[in-house]
């Protein structure tokens, strides 16, 4: 573990990501993980000695804020306040030296941050003459200096652009893709009455649906906008359709009927229908399709012929990693029950425990939970491996963590106070 510790003051302290909330509908979404803990192991962590760690630096940071680390940058994003205009601020890490701030509309509510190229890329709301207008901004990512700024929230396509969405719900919808570098068009849909969903995993988007409310769905190519496949596929009473991506297949679900039918994605050729079944969502569980159903089973489809391979009621969500499922049992507050699943039958490799769980990076999960002599205890998750490794007991936290890249924030005893612990490769 690195002996660095950078006090944050007052900061955020909802997990960021969220601990482990249902796999989003952007497909690559990835996520979650977990293993075996032993008895041994948890006991030995309850001896283990914090090392030193040098003085923690102070940084000005007000409730609410969003926290990034971005390289050898912290970036803190202050919200807007009745009494304070909002900021965003890179402090150089590890001694959180200040590099530059700027400051953030009055009029506007910013979260989350992207970093791309050379460039911050910050999505949130603004106030304008027709109400609320989401909008994301770029910032130059060595300076603060102002890029440029485009209505909608940016996703990376495949080829390093940037997918831009707007509208949607009583909206009409805007698509378009656009040059990093200045937010150049380089191509575009406007008034578009259709619900937008997109494929993508971390190297990016590389596929945007549209199903359009009253006619066909269209499948385009997410870099260059063409249209790759157009099928109307609503079922015979001309009703909703609910569409869910997973890997090369389109999903859509009729509830009115309890149907969802496969299709190829680029193609949009039939691959089998599935009746008689209350689909809550879809996920992706890697060699397997699983549905949630409204009876709170949770079901893994052959993806090739839609056929059960098995089927349980036991578990809430799954996800796929390092070639077998995580599946978890909710639990009482923040802590769950995790467990390792074969994924191509249901059968049940190891009990987990119950953590509260944080993805670090791609790939990379730990869990904490309450030491009982105090603190919090770390443990790094390897789900491929069947093991937890005890990364360390941080005797002064109290909970309340956000993960950012590499790193745990968490509050701790001294009112008010946070503290940034950078954890081991």
């Amino acid at each position: 573990m690195s002996d660095s510790v950078i006090d944050l003051g007052e900061l955020r302290h909802g997990p960021d990501p969220d601990p482990l909330p249902r796999p989003p509908r952007a497909h690559g979404r990835t996520l979650r993980c977990a293993l075996v803990v032993l008895l041994a192991l948890v006991t030995l962590a309850a001896g283990a000695v914090t090392p030193s760690r040098p003085a923690p630096v102070t940084l000005p940071a007000r409730p609410g804020s969003d926290v990034m680390i971005d390289g050898d940058l912290l970036l803190v994003m202050e919200p807007t306040s009745p009494r304070r205009q909002g900021r965003l601020a890179a402090y150089r890490l590890p001694d959180g030296e200040p590099v530059w701030q700027v400051p953030l509309s009055a009029e506007a509510r910013y979260w989350g941050m992207t970093s791309l190229n050379g460039m911050l890329l910050t999505t949130g709301y603004e106030i304008g003459p027709e109400g609320r207008e989401t909008r994301t901004i770029a910032l130059d990512r060595a300076t603060g200096a102002y890029r440029w700024q485009q209505p909608g929230t940016v996703t990376k396509l495949t080829d390093g652009n940037l997918l831009l969405r707007s509208g949607g719900e009583t909206e009409p919808s805007s698509v378009r893709a656009i040059d990093p570098c200045c937010g150049t068009v380089r191509w575009q849909l406007s008034g578009v009455t259709a619900d937008v969903t997109v494929r993508g995993d971390e190297r990016g988007v590389d596929r945007v649906v549209l199903n359009q409310l009253d006619g066909p769905v269209e499948v385009r190519d997410a870099i260059t906008g063409a249209v790759l496949a157009r099928a109307d596929l609503r079922p015979p009473d001309r009703g909703p359709i609910g569409l869910d991506l997973i890997d090369d297949l389109l999903l859509a679900v009729d509830r009115g009927s309890g149907a969802v039918t496969a299709y190829g994605l680029d193609r949009l050729d039939r691959r089998w229908t599935r009746t008689r079944v209350n689909v809550d969502f879809t996920l992706d569980c890697g060699p397997v399709l699983c549905l949630r159903t409204g009876n709170n089973e949770l079901q893994a489809l052959d993806p090739a012929t839609g056929e059960v391979r098995w089927r349980s009621s036991r578990w809430g969500w799954a996800w796929p990693t390092d070639g077998r499922l995580m599946a978890n049992i909710s639990g009482i507050g923040p802590l769950e029950q995790y467990i390792v699943l074969d994924a191509l039958t249901g059968r049940q490799l190891a009990d987990l425990g119950r953590w509260e769980l944080y993805q670090l990076g791609v790939g990379r999960l730990v869990g904490i939970r309450r030491h009982p002599d105090g603190g919090v205890l770390v443990g790094e998750l390897d789900v491929g491996a069947a093991k937890t490794r005890v990364v360390d007991v941080l005797p002064r936290a109290t909970g309340d963590c956000q993960a950012v890249t590499g790193y745990l924030v968490c509050s701790v005893a001294a009112p008010g106070s946070y503290q940034l612990w950078k954890l081991t490769d």
